[in-house]
């Protein structure tokens, strides 16, 4: 460059600096958070439900997932800890009146408290043994900020501190503030914490022992047949044989002398053959022959 009739490049021409790293629009992923499903990313449908970590699905497509893993590409990443409905809860949605057009970035659902927008601007919790949904604000409003006192109850062996819990303000089902209330979308420091709380209460969950009633009718049809077995066997023993049919003397003494009389005419029968003949038959006495009929009586070397 230069020497061109006056162009002169300076620094920012010739020193390229290092691209800025793109940075996600934040206010597209909270929207993505809040107004579509977290496995097929489409728009939000009731009915909804959300996992142990406060992700939130729609239904219909959580069912698609567990029938087929292969539905969706990264389902293994999103909701790979789901093992069946029972790991999600259905979330009682209070929605927004009047209903937001379509395709409008207004929240369909409100807290039913403080009529606050479930659009990801504030703070929203579920009640687990429930499902219903409110901002942590109106729900701190109603039960209170303060922790949840315990009343020590004697025993004769030990002292057990038994929580009290609150009443559900929308449906007045009972719930523990500790262990009950979880976060929608949390944070990433929240979400570890929700998923340090289920894999705890997985591994106190007992594996339930086969049911011995199953095997007992299993059993049941095997030991029947035996029994029925056993007893056409001491049937058998204890009755005595019966006597076989008398016999007609005239038919047996018939039957003697028709056999006699076949043998007889065989014997005759043989008697009158030539040898050519006698070569074809053969007595199951005799020795195997390694010719064939179709070699009989011809020069082979197999014979």
């Amino acid at each position: 460059m230069g020497n061109d009739g006056g162009s002169i490049p300076d620094r920012r021409d010739l020193v390229k600096n290092k691209p800025k790293a793109e940075q996600a629009d934040k206010a597209n992923q909270i929207r993505a958070l809040w107004f579509f499903c977290a496995l097929s990313k489409r728009p939000l449908q009731e009915p909804v439900v959300s996992c142990a970590l406060g992700k939130l699905y729609n239904k219909d497509a959580l069912i698609e997932y567990l029938l087929d893993k292969s539905a969706y590409g990264d389902g293994e990443e999103i909701c790979g800890h789901i093992r069946s409905l029972k790991d999600v809860k259905t979330l009682k949605l209070t929605p927004r009146s009047p209903p937001p057009s379509p395709g409008s970035d207004v929240a369909k659902f409100v807290c039913p408290l403080n009529l606050k927008e479930m659009n990801g601007a504030y703070p929203f919790v579920y009640i687990h043994t429930c499902g219903c949904v409110f901002s942590q604000s109106g729900l701190r409003a109603v039960i209170g900020s303060t922790p949840t006192s315990k009343t020590p109850s004697n025993d004769a062996s030990s002292v057990v501190d038994k929580e009290q819990l609150d009443v559900c303000p929308q449906c007045a089902a009972k719930f523990s503030r500790s262990t009950d209330v979880l976060s929608v979308n949390p944070s990433i420091e929240e979400e570890e914490r929700l998923r340090a709380m289920m894999e705890v209460r997985r591994s106190r969950e007992t594996v339930k022992p086969k049911s011995k009633k199953r095997k007992a009718n299993a059993e049941g049809p095997v030991e029947d047949n035996s029994a029925v077995a056993k007893k056409k066997k001491e049937s058998a023993d204890t009755h005595s044989p019966s006597p076989a049919p008398a016999i007609n003397p005239a038919v047996a003494t018939s039957s003697k002398s028709l056999a006699s009389s076949l043998l007889a005419e065989e014997a005759k029968r043989k008697a009158s053959m030539s040898d050519a003949v006698k070569s074809l038959y053969r007595s199951k006495y005799d020795q195997p022959r390694k010719e064939t009929f179709t070699t009989m009586g011809t020069f082979t070397r197999y014979a």
